[in-house]
């Protein structure tokens, strides 16, 4: 086949539709046609995998698949390789007859990337971006106006967190310098608009010799559309004792991070045809909080999964040593997925989901870097009817518990999630 001939059947591949035509062509000149009897293994479990294949013609099988089998029917056009972690492969796959396939070698799968994965390393010496998402501009003494920029994390609304941390960057603003929140207690009212920038109006309730204590209170369209009360707090020595333990993880550097383990599910056929596609045709935006899972898995947003999930993560960039700028980094990605693990045992097929999030709290209980790496240790120990409650627990390297945390979330089944700007309940 010439490389048009190529080009022409590569762009039917779902993986590929987010590439341009000239990645198309250069893949095209690359790949390596393989060709396979009936019954011939096309990949083994636990063996070095060449690279990403793509079907041309029969089908093959996943086997050892659990669910429905016709979602691990491989057919013309689909992909897979790799696996979810490094290259070492995680199924076998067996042609059921006559199989033609492309092979993309690994040394040329750069050539599948739209967005580049920033270098860990390098983000330590760039700007923090989310210290841009936290920046406020000053109206007055005691009000802010902050706005959702571009590359801000969003899920049709104005994230939970930004609402969180923007907020308590305005109270903190209104504190002496030498008092450090140590709690802070948040309620969500109303779905923010990311369109529009969002006031923020802090409240003086107290100011005491070691403590201070601040309400705020965050509107569009001139409602209230979030909550926050904050106590701060002067250095104090007292008793120092800790009975949680931090369970051992891997270190973070042995770990992908979330966009590199998203493009790595891309190509695994232990999960399911329809969600590798949905994938595959989504743009994926690097976050702000650079997250490492320390347990791979297979599951997927329709398939049940314990209510508990374990990552490390840490801000992409380098924070000054302001130690209130680094609380408010942690209350911004303390709801980056605390909730969603509530929908976890519930998940089924063809179920469409949200988690709202109804409170947020947390406790400081140690100084902090958010620019380290911090491990979230989260569960979901009960949901009953429409709420489930999540707990968490943040610890450093060195084993110390930094941060507590509880979340009540509204959980809800729909057919169609729209956000609207409007009451949640």
């Amino acid at each position: 086949m010439n490389t048009e001939s190529v080009v022409e059947l590569l762009g039917k591949v779902p993986l590929l539709h987010r590439l341009t035509s000239l990645s198309l062509k250069r893949i095209a000149q690359v790949v390596v046609f393989k060709r396979y009897e009936r019954g011939d293994y096309v990949v083994r479990r636990d063996e070095e995998v060449e690279g990403v294949y793509f079907l041309l013609q029969g089908q093959a099988q996943v086997l050892g698949s659990a669910g429905d089998s016709s979602e691990f029917l491989l057919k013309p056009f689909d992909f897979f390789g790799r696996g979810i972690f490094g290259n070492v492969y995680s199924a076998d796959v067996v042609a059921l007859s006559q199989l033609t396939c492309l092979l993309l070698m690994s040394h040329h799968c750069s050539l599948l990337e739209t967005n580049p994965i920033s270098d860990p390393d390098k983000d330590l010496d760039t700007p923090c971006l989310v210290e841009r998402i936290l920046s406020l501009d000053p109206l007055d003494l005691t009000l802010f106006r902050g706005f959702t920029i571009p590359n801000a994390p969003t899920f049709g609304k104005v994230f939970g967190g930004q609402l969180v941390g923007q907020a308590l960057a305005a109270a903190t603003n209104t504190v002496e310098s030498t008092k450090i929140v140590h709690n802070l207690h948040s309620y969500f009212l109303l779905v923010g608009d990311i369109t529009i920038p969002i006031l923020y109006e802090v409240h003086h309730l107290r100011d005491g010799n070691n403590f201070a204590t601040r309400r705020v209170d965050a509107r569009q369209k001139g409602k209230t559309i979030f909550i926050l009360f904050a106590s701060f707090q002067r250095d104090q020595q007292g008793f120092d004792h800790q009975e949680s333990n931090m369970p051992h993880m891997s270190p973070p550097e042995t770990l992908v991070t979330r966009e590199e383990m998203i493009e790595r599910r891309i190509t695994d056929p232990l999960l399911p045809r329809d969600y590798r596609n949905k994938i595959a045709a989504e743009k994926i935006l690097t976050w702000p909080i650079d997250i490492r899972f320390c347990e791979p898995s297979y599951y997927t947003e329709q398939t049940k999964s314990p209510p508990r999930l374990n990552y490390w993560f840490r801000a992409r960039g380098k924070l000054s040593d302001d130690q209130a700028l680094h609380r408010c980094v942690v209350a911004f990605a303390s709801d980056l997925i605390f909730a969603c693990i509530g929908l976890n045992p519930h998940r089924k097929k063809g179920m469409s989901a949200a988690a709202l999030s109804l409170d947020h709290s947390l406790w400081f209980h140690r100084p902090l870097r958010a620019d380290d790496w911090l491990l979230f240790v989260m569960v979901n120990p009960t949901s009953f009817q429409s709420r489930g409650l999540t707990t968490g627990e943040m610890f450093n390297r060195k084993g110390e518990l930094v941060v507590s945390l509880t979340q009540e979330a509204l959980l809800k089944e729909a057919v169609t999630i729209k956000p609207i700007f409007g009451a949640k309940l």
